[in-house]
């Protein structure tokens, strides 16, 4: 049975070989390479910086952001003209109404926060890095007088009240070890969906999508990503995403677990790499 198990996990990663090499495009970009600037330029330093993954947050269009808040920030109360989403990768952050008491979500959390909707953002005494996502743009602040009820309302999840799931290998119907909790959206083909992956240390992996669009995160631990040509390491705030048939090679640090935020208009599969 070893074997056999064996044999179906190297041909399992034949196809994914085949996969990469028909793949139409694909993007990888580290955590260093971003290209920084302010949120609001009129207040600088004093407000948040800011980085696109995909997308431009300035036009009408899905973006992946990075937000990066200073130590003890707070905003004021202020709304935004569309609706976003929200994940911690490093500190802690409060996002809610003005007269809500705090309470800090850590790496990992998410939360909603509906367009026209008071609230606030505040950091703890921590420099705190978050990755923002959006449907539609440009994503604006605008003060609370401009408040309105888009019919949404806001939602935080603290990462401790995370629910998640096994994901199991199709080629053999065995646990991978990998987990999956799903955070918004429709499973149904060609529908958007957005979920964060949860990899034990030490494995090796392809992450093999055949969605039109992939956008992925990395939101905890660090990865070793291998293209045809080379290894890059990736830290938390990194991205990779593809368009069409390819399958992401990744190796993932031994000292803890990771996780990867996924958005994709598509099934992707997770299949691991067998140890040397």
């Amino acid at each position: 049975m070893k074997i056999i198990s064996k044999l179906i996990v190297l041909l399992s990663l034949t196809i994914v070989t085949k996969v990469t090499a028909n793949q139409e495009s694909f993007r990888v970009v580290s955590a260093e390479e971003l290209n920084w600037g302010y949120l609001n330029p009129a207040r600088g330093d004093k407000g948040p910086s800011a980085a696109d993954l995909w997308g431009d947050r300035t036009k009408d269009m899905p973006a992946g952001i990075l937000l990066k808040f200073p130590k003890r920030f707070s905003s004021p109360p202020h709304v935004h003209n569309i609706s976003y989403r929200g994940v911690v990768i490093d500190g802690e952050l409060h996002n809610d109404d003005p007269n809500a008491a705090n309470i800090w979500l850590p790496t990992g959390s998410y939360w909603i926060q509906p367009a026209g909707e008071v609230h606030i953002t505040t950091a703890n005494d921590k420099q705190s890095v978050a990755f923002i996502e959006i449907n539609t743009g440009p994503y604006l602040v605008k003060s609370s007088q401009n408040a309105f009820d888009n019919g949404e309302r806001p939602f935080n999840m603290h990462t401790k009240n995370s629910v998640w799931s096994d994901i199991v290998a199709k080629e053999s119907m065995t646990k991978t070890g990998v987990k999956i909790t799903y955070l918004w959206g429709s499973l149904e083909e060609g529908e958007f969906r957005g979920a964060l992956l949860k990899f034990p240390p030490g494995v090796s992996a392809a992450l093999s999508s055949k969605a039109n669009t992939l956008h992925a995160v990395l939101i905890k631990g660090k990865i070793a990503y291998q293209t045809q040509s080379s290894l890059k390491t990736l830290k938390p705030g990194s991205y990779f995403g593809s368009n069409g048939l390819h399958a992401h090679q990744l190796s993932f640090n031994d000292d803890d677990e990771s996780l990867i935020y996924v958005r994709s208009d598509g099934e992707f599969d997770i299949i691991l790499n067998p140890k040397p």
